[in-house]
């Protein structure tokens, strides 16, 4: 049964710090819709998409109009909203008035997104800041799902992109090397992450990572939830 669109599958809204990105540890109101259309295997909100084929609303994810949605945003007094999921663009449409609203009112949007659906014309206008997040093999996701070039054109020319890469090892840098040649991605614009999700895997690989950054001259995001409040939702 097809959703209407004045209603969204949400998964959690809550108040934190922004973990990543040039925003890291900017006070934030957190909005992560359900459902995903990647697989990667060391995501950290599997409960995003690991059930969705048979998802049930009010277990899995609940079901709330766009109207119930913004007012809970707009309750927590926080006009820094992060936009995640999920792959929140699966429902960009419903989101517009709710993005809209919240703009009027003076909120500053961010939105995370993997990179693969490109971002509706409306949608550019409300958002001040895309973090895309173009996979590489570590993903697990086969190349032709994970890397779409027209979208990942489409958020370079917003030119409100940051995009930021998830590193394990070495070979994870000269495959984001080779998409940001691909697609002459702005190295000023590129963040490369430690992939982990307790404190001791991301302090180990957090130090290289950060003299790869130096070197290469990319930025270095660390993720601060994880090191605050562990791998637990709601941060």
């Amino acid at each position: 049964m097809q959703r209407p669109e004045s209603t969204l599958p949400i998964s959690e809204v809550f108040l934190s710090l922004q973990g990543e990105g040039v925003h890291a540890g900017t006070p934030s109101v957190f909005l992560r819709t359900y459902h995903c259309n990647l697989t990667c295997s060391w995501c950290d909100s599997k409960y995003t998409w690991q059930n969705q084929e048979k998802a049930v609303s009010g277990v899995d994810y609940y079901l709330r109009t766009v109207e119930a949605i913004r007012e809970q945003i707009a309750s927590y007094g926080c006009k820094h909203l992060v936009l995640t999921g999920g792959e929140p663009l699966l429902h960009q449409r419903s989101l517009l008035p709710i993005l809209s609203s919240l703009k009027t009112d003076g909120f500053y949007i961010e939105v995370e997104t993997n990179g693969t659906i490109s971002p509706d014309p409306e949608l550019v206008e409300l958002v001040d800041c895309f973090n895309v997040s173009p996979k590489t093999s570590n993903s697990g996701v086969e190349e032709a799902l994970r890397t779409r070039p027209r979208s990942m054109r489409a958020f370079i020319d917003t030119q409100k992109a940051w995009f930021k890469f998830v590193v394990g090892r070495d070979s994870d840098i000269v495959e984001a090397e080779d998409l940001i040649s691909r697609f002459e991605i702005p190295r000023e614009r590129v963040l490369l992450m430690p992939e982990g999700t307790d404190a001791r895997v991301l302090s180990e690989r957090s130090a290289w990572l950060a003299l790869a950054c130096r070197d290469k001259g990319f930025r270095f995001t660390p993720r601060l939830h994880i090191l605050l409040f562990g791998n637990v939702r709601g941060t």
